[in-house]
C-alpha cells in the first residue's frame, strides 16, 4: 500500500473522508492561487512520506496562534501533526514539561540541524540583555538567535512574531521586537492577531510542492496571502462606494450590512485575503460579523491603526 493511502485510511479511521480531504486539498490550492489542475499534486504533497520537521517556539506571546491553529478540522489537528507534520517540539501540545522539555527542544535542534522549519510565535524583549522574557532559564533572544542559526526556514506565526505585536506598542517597556530583528534571519511573516490557520499550512504546502518559500511583500508576507487589501474584496464594497456607512453600532445601516468605514473600519490599509478565505472552516470574519477590521496584519499596529473605532 503507498503511503498515501496509508495516511488517507487513517483520516478516514478519524472521520475526515477522501471527500473532505480532497476539498480541503482544493482550498489550500486556492489560497495559493494554484490552478484546479494542481490538486492532485497539493494531496500528494500533504501526503508525502518524508514529513517536514517542524520546531515551534513559543515567545513573549499569548498563544493565540497557536489555539487558532489547533482549532483547524480540515484536517484535524492531530492528523496535521501525526501524519502531516512532525512537529518536534510546541511547548503546547507536547507531552514532557520541565527539563525534559528542554532535552526535547536540545535534542530536536541536533538531530535535525539544517533540516527543520522553525515556527516562531511571539515577539523578543530586548532590554537588558533580553532579561524580561525566559523559558527555563535561557533568555528568548538566546534561544531564538540558536534556533534560527540552523533552521532550513523561519515562519513567524502572528504579528508579535513577524513586527513585535502588542508586545513592542507604545511604550514598549521591554524594548520588544520581531523575530527577525532580534536574530538577524530572513523571515516569512504569517501577520495577524491571529492569523488564519490556512494560510500557514498553505505556507508549508507550498514549502513541500515547490521545494521553496512563497514570495512576499516588502514586509516578508507570502504574496498568496497579503498581495491585496481587504478593501479590494470586501463583500460591503459598494456600500462603500454608495457612501452608505454605518454611523454607529446597532443603527439601521449597521442591520443592512452597510461599509463600516466610519466605525473605524481599517480595511482599505490592511493587506490580507480575510474576505476571501474565511476563520473557522469558512464560517466568518470580523466584518462578516458587523465588526470592523483592524489592521492586525500591519507592522506595529496597535500604534498606527488606533484608534480603532474611528475613521481613517
Amino acid at each position: 500500500m503507498e503511503h498515501k493511502d496509508e495516511v488517507l485510511e487513517i483520516m478516514e479511521s478519524k472521520g475526515v473522508n477522501r471527500r473532505d480531504f480532497i476539498k480541503y486539498c482544493t482550498l489550500v490550492t486556492s489560497v495559493l492561487g494554484l490552478a484546479p489542475t494542481m490538486i492532485p499534486r497539493v494531496a500528494q504533497a500533504v501526503t508525502a512520506k518524508e514529513r517536514p520537521t517542524v520546531i515551534w517556539l513559543q515567545f513573549a506571546e499569548c498563544t493565540g496562534c497557536s489555539e487558532a491553529l489547533l482549532r483547524t478540522t480540515y484536517p484535524w489537528v492531530d492528523d496535521l501533526v501525526l501524519e502531516v507534520l512532525n512537529i518536534a517540539y510546541h511547548e503546547t501540545i507536547m507531552a514532557p514539561s520541565g527539563e525534559a522539555a528542554e532535552k526535547s527542544l536540545h535534542d530536536a535542534m541536533e538531530k535535525y540541524k539544517g533540516k527543520y522549519i522553525l515556527l516562531c510565535e511571539g515577539g523578543i524583549p530586548m532590554k537588558d540583555g533580553g532579561i524580561y522574557g525566559k523559558v527555563g532559564g535561557k533568555t528568548m533572544l538566546d534561544i531564538a538567535k540558536a534556533a534560527t542559526k540552523d533552521a532550513l526556514a523561519t515562519v513567524c506565526i502572528g504579528t508579535c512574531a513577524c513586527y513585535g505585536g502588542v508586545q513592542a506598542a507604545k511604550p514598549n517597556p521591554t524594548q520588544a521586537v520581531s523575530v527577525a530583528k532580534a536574530t538577524g534571519a530572513k523571515t516569512i511573516n504569517i501577520a495577524g492577531c491571529p492569523p488564519n490557520a490556512i494560510n500557514i499550512v498553505a505556507t508549508v504546502v507550498h514549502y513541500l510542492l515547490l521545494g521553496k518559500l512563497p514570495a512576499t511583500d516588502k514586509e516578508g508576507r507570502p504574496l498568496f496571502a497579503y498581495g491585496k487589501l481587504i478593501h479590494d474584496d470586501c463583500p460591503r464594497r459598494s456600500h462603500y462606494e454608495n457612501k452608505e456607512y454605518v454611523k454607529k453600532f446597532g443603527d439601521e445601516g449597521a442591520k443592512k450590512g452597510w461599509c463600516l468605514a466610519e466605525v473605524g473600519c481599517k480595511g482599505p490599509n490592511t493587506h490580507n485575503n480575510c474576505a476571501r478565505v474565511l476563520f473557522n472552516d469558512g464560517t466568518n470574519w470580523p466584518v462578516g460579523a458587523g465588526h470592523p477590521c483592524i489592521g492586525c496584519s500591519e507592522p506595529d499596529f496597535w500604534d498606527t491603526q488606533a484608534p480603532f473605532y474611528e475613521a481613517i
